[in-house]
């Protein structure tokens, strides 16, 4: 499978990308249901130290598969049986979920350090605070990331609900080419 991306299928390099964040997303969110579960104590706090070097570990990656996309232009394109609305929610869906992989870890980022809760990556390096510590801050930027995780759900459904549609009902390669070791 070529690394790079041609006009009929997602490289490799994308295609790992796209997939570690699917299962990183989703171990994100087994991470806070468990920790919203335990009562305040050393798990609860040990289970949200998790969940942050998850989340910075998305940020990175994001960050890395933006880059890749722009230092490799070619992209297969929408599918010329889309409808101007489908393309325009398309080309919406995509560009949100960029957003949000930036915005959820960095939300998240700026509520622990405005709560003065320090953020690691699993325990090897420290991060900065992003912002001082200030209780206001805390509870606007908790808000924030609780708007942007149901945002994302939401955003990440759509997602999913094209891509089923275009495998199961319009029958074409929109699934096959972001999935490994398939044929267009």
């Amino acid at each position: 499978m070529p690394i790079r991306n041609s006009i009929t299928r997602w490289g490799s390099v994308a295609q790992l990308l796209h997939w570690l964040i699917v299962v990183l997303i989703a171990i994100q969110v087994t991470l806070a249901l468990i920790a919203d579960d335990l009562p305040l104590g050393m798990k609860k706090l040990a289970m949200l130290a998790r969940h942050k070097s998850v989340g910075i570990t998305i940020l990175a990656l994001a960050v890395i598969r933006l880059i890749w996309r722009w230092a490799n232009p070619t992209n297969p394109a929408l599918p010329g049986t889309l409808k101007p609305y489908e393309r325009v929610l398309a080309n919406f869906t995509h560009a949100a979920l960029y957003i949000l992989l930036f915005a959820m870890p960095l939300s998240g980022w700026m509520m622990s350090s405005a709560r003065g809760f320090p953020v690691s990556w699993f325990g090897w390096v420290q991060l900065p605070d992003f912002v001082p510590k200030n209780k206001a801050l805390y509870d606007a930027m908790l808000e924030t990331h609780e708007v942007l995780a149901i945002t994302l759900g939401l955003v990440v459904f759509l997602h999913i609900a094209a891509a089923v549609k275009h495998h199961v009902v319009l029958k074409d390669n929109v699934l096959r080419r972001m999935l490994p070791f398939t044929k267009t």
